[in-house]
């Protein structure tokens, strides 16, 4: 996830605002966090020419510790907000909400393209030489049901072991990945895999792919798999009218958009304006 380097414009909102016709279909990233950033990169690298959009539900990250109903609801209300911007195909670039919402999301809008994260149990499984697999992510994704179905599916004849990274996160956040408070975290957490001969790590949160220099410091040898490049081709191949933008961005935040593009520029060197939003989530 190297940084972008081109001439692609920034977008503000609202829509007409955007820089491109009405017409243009996007391609909207949603993360709770800055972890999305790492598909979105990937993205532009891949097709510089696609329009994207990010939001960053910065207001209630991190969503690992979070109830999974108001996960749910805040990413039905991102994705409601991307879809009206004229986003015909969204990326939910959070694990965690993946978790909890994708299958709703498919469900409520059949016309909308969605691609989920999901943990990356087989070409672990299939890279593997120990058997043996440590799969690091946050407390909801650890715990939920997509990736107890992804080991059934895959993780048979391994030893899987699934590792929370509680605080992780908002380290990474806080822009303090090299700092020592990660390095202790990492040896910490990771110990019991190391003990236990894992030689391949899946990276089951989108933000640890901006602390994988740090677990690859601790695993040595091992294999760190990330995902967001498979996550980024897939949503190419989805979204074909890529190829036929302008390569516009707009960066959108339920959080502080100046504290953002400061975190923007420290994890991926960009310098682009971050726009405000404020989520409708319906009272339930």
């Amino acid at each position: 996830m190297l940084p972008f380097g081109g001439s692609a414009r920034t977008l503000l909102l609202p829509r007409g605002d955007l820089g491109v016709p009405y017409d243009a279909a996007m391609i909207g990233v949603f993360d709770s966090g800055l972890g999305g950033l790492g598909v979105l990169a990937d993205i532009r690298r891949l097709e510089p020419r696609a329009d994207l959009v990010a939001l960053a539900d910065q207001a209630h990250a991190p969503y690992g510790d979070r109830p999974p109903e108001s996960v749910a609801a805040w990413t039905h209300a991102a994705a409601d907000h991307l879809i009206g911007l004229g986003c015909d195909t969204v990326v939910i670039a959070c694990n965690t909400a993946s978790t909890v919402a994708l299958a709703s999301l498919r469900a409520a809008r059949p016309d909308t393209a969605f691609v989920g994260m999901e943990p990356a149990v087989k070409p672990a499984a299939d890279s593997t030489g120990t058997g043996v697999i440590a799969v690091l992510g946050t407390t909801r994704t650890i715990e939920g049901p997509l990736l107890a179905s992804v080991v059934e599916r895959f993780g048979a004849g391994h030893r899987v072991l699934p590792i929370a990274l509680p605080g992780l996160v908002d380290l990474i956040e806080d822009g303090l990945v090299d700092g020592e408070a990660t390095g202790r975290l990492l040896a910490a957490r990771l110990a019991p895999a190391l003990e236990a001969g894992a030689d391949t790590y899946v990276l089951a949160c989108t933000h640890y792919g901006f602390a994988r220099h740090r677990i690859e410091e601790v695993v040595g040898e091992a294999t760190v798999i990330d995902p967001a490049e498979a996550v980024a081709r897939q949503a190419l191949r989805v979204h074909p009218e890529a190829a036929a933008g302008s390569g516009t961005l707009a960066l959108l935040t339920t959080g502080d958009p100046v504290r953002m593009r400061r975190q923007v520029g420290l994890i991926l060197g960009w310098d682009d304006p971050v726009a405000p939003v404020r989520l409708s989530v319906p009272v339930r």
